[in-house]
């Protein structure tokens, strides 16, 4: 193996409160701590522990939007990735946009594996992985917390509904990562100062002959409803009474 891509994307800290536009057009986002994604996060971090255990290596990690992300890419580099590029971009990327953009890239790098996180925060799609596997017309393994690579091949401990399943795919290809993959690392100052001066190249989706085509339309944005206060009940027939009267039972 040469060359690991790790897609990350760039989202609302998952601590931050989240507030709707008043005219529910979406999220506000003036003044809001951005973060690289958390799932996105795990993915590189795996990337970079398969670095550590094998030999020369490269990690690639890139990313689509605004001129901003570059902070996102600076956190990547500041974690153990060689170089960054970013897709820069002012209009929203849709999952198919995405796919199609880290498949450019991908002809362009010829990576053996690409990691990404299985979902984004933000829209929660889990969509992009499976796009890109599919148009890239490789393997894929979603849902990863158990990643061995050997002989030119990926052995994936997937989490399922039933519980977990293994399975092998041929090398390149695509892997997404589920929470309880690793715990990614922490970044310290002087890791900071040395990404500042590894390569970022920026490009853009008409350099990569990537359509901006809009395909979805969000036709408008609520906060979840606020939770209603407790009833205290006497006994069991008293719970019953409220429960039928909400129409539960």
């Amino acid at each position: 193996m040469q060359k690991i891509i790790v897609c990350i994307k760039r989202v609302v800290d998952y601590n931050v409160r989240i507030r709707v536009k008043p005219d529910g057009s979406g999220v506000m986002l003036d003044g809001v701590k951005m973060s690289v994604n958390p799932f996105d996060e795990i993915a590189l971090e795996e990337a970079l522990r398969i670095k550590e255990r094998g030999t020369n290596i490269e990690v690639v990690a890139v990313s689509i939007g605004v001129a901003d992300t570059q902070q996102q890419l600076r956190t990547a580099l500041a974690m153990g990735a060689d170089r960054a590029i970013l897709v820069q971009t002012d209009l929203p990327v849709e999952p198919l946009t995405a796919a199609q953009t880290f498949l450019a890239v991908a002809n362009k790098e010829n990576p053996d594996l690409i990691f990404l996180g299985k979902q984004a925060i933000d829209d929660d799609a889990n969509q992009t992985g499976q796009m890109l596997a599919a148009i890239w017309q490789r393997p894929q393994a979603t849902y990863a917390s158990k990643v061995e690579i050997s002989g030119g091949k990926a052995s994936v401990t997937r989490e399922v509904d039933a519980g977990l399943e293994t399975i092998e795919v041929d090398l390149p290809a695509v892997v997404t990562v589920d929470l309880r993959l690793n715990e990614p690392r922490y970044v310290k100052l002087p890791d900071i100062m040395k990404a500042k001066k590894k390569p970022l190249e920026v490009t853009s989706l008409e350099a990569l002959g990537v359509s901006t085509a809009v395909l979805l339309k969000t036709v408008k944005t609520e906060p979840p409803a606020q939770r209603q206060k407790g009833v205290m009940v006497k006994d069991v027939a008293e719970l019953v009474g409220v429960l039928k009267k909400k129409g539960l039972i």
